[in-house]
């Protein structure tokens, strides 16, 4: 336990004493308006680094094998294709993707059956174009609780994600694992980020900002049934209280969460939320401009 926190901290070292802080560029606006965002409900989208395809989860469109399935297009001549779902969903539910930061595959959740508890972490490699077979990532990272929002971090030596089954803080607290073999899908087991980025409540849907450390999340934190995106940047290799990002992104009406970002494009935060007049559908996904400042 100790060497993997020692490890996590010493990649962190490096981020200085002061923590950063986000500061919006502008006001949040839909995403990719009747190409991804539409009148039904997406969540949680994530970009190949080669720029040529952007999955993302539903709950609502129909057509697919399960109840919460992976949707994506990929770039062509013409533009963007059509919406089509991914290969590797099954009958069960399919939810959070996120690419991997070099593009050799896909992380994702699932409950299909064979895994360790409810919503396991799984990842898919891709090769030449096309979806191999769903890994599961194993008792280091799974449970037998759920297992939510997996991303890597930019220089894909840490995993963190959200679990309810390894003990913790309060209901989904966000974990860390460290990767152990740099050639294949092994982790170490994961870890607590600690209790002062996680609270009594649910925290979950992190991703990494550009700076390959800061990290932005989901939290109930401030209570009333309400979730909201909120940031911490590490000090002294800790991540300290984070701070609730305001209600410029953070809207009255719905949750705030689905944090990604696009490796294309830093400086920019994709989000899912509410925000009446601008709205597709219940669960719209909105982009926002950003820069990181001491």
């Amino acid at each position: 336990m100790m060497r993997i926190l020692t490890a996590f901290c010493a990649c962190l070292l490096a981020c200085g004493e002061e923590p950063k802080r986000v500061v919006l560029d502008g006001e949040p606006e839909l995403a990719f308006p009747n190409v991804v965002t539409t009148e039904n409900s997406e969540v949680k989208l994530t970009f190949s680094p080669d720029g040529q395809r952007m999955l993302w989860g539903s709950t609502d469109r129909t057509g697919g094998p399960g109840a919460w399935d992976i949707w994506e297009i990929v770039r062509t001549p013409g533009g963007w294709s059509p919406p089509h779902l991914v290969s590797f969903n099954a009958p069960q539910n399919d939810f959070d993707p996120s690419f991997a930061p070099d593009g050799s595959g896909v992380y994702f959740f699932s409950n299909r059956p064979g895994g360790l508890g409810g919503d396991d972490v799984y990842f898919v490699p891709v090769r030449e174009g096309a979806y191999g077979e769903a890994v599961n990532l194993g008792p280091n990272v799974n449970s037998t609780g759920d297992e939510w929002g997996p991303v890597l971090s930019p220089d894909g030596e840490r995993l963190v994600f959200a679990s309810d089954g390894r003990g913790g803080k309060g209901k989904h607290d966000l974990f860390v694992s460290v990767r152990s073999d740099t050639s294949s899908q092994a982790w170490a087991v994961a870890e607590n980020l600690g209790p002062a980025i996680n609270s009594e409540l649910d925290d979950f849907d992190a991703a990494f900002l550009y700076d390959g450390r800061t990290l932005v999340f989901a939290s109930e934190r401030r209570g009333a049934d309400q979730v909201d995106l909120h940031v911490s940047s590490p000090v002294r290799g800790r991540y300290p209280e984070p701070t609730w990002l305001g209600n410029t992104i953070n809207s009255t009406e719905t949750w705030d969460f689905g944090a990604a970002v696009n490796p294309r494009e830093p400086g920019v935060l994709y989000f899912n939320s509410y925000r009446p007049p601008h709205v597709l559908g219940r669960g719209d996904i909105y982009r926002v401009r950003y820069r990181l400042e001491r």
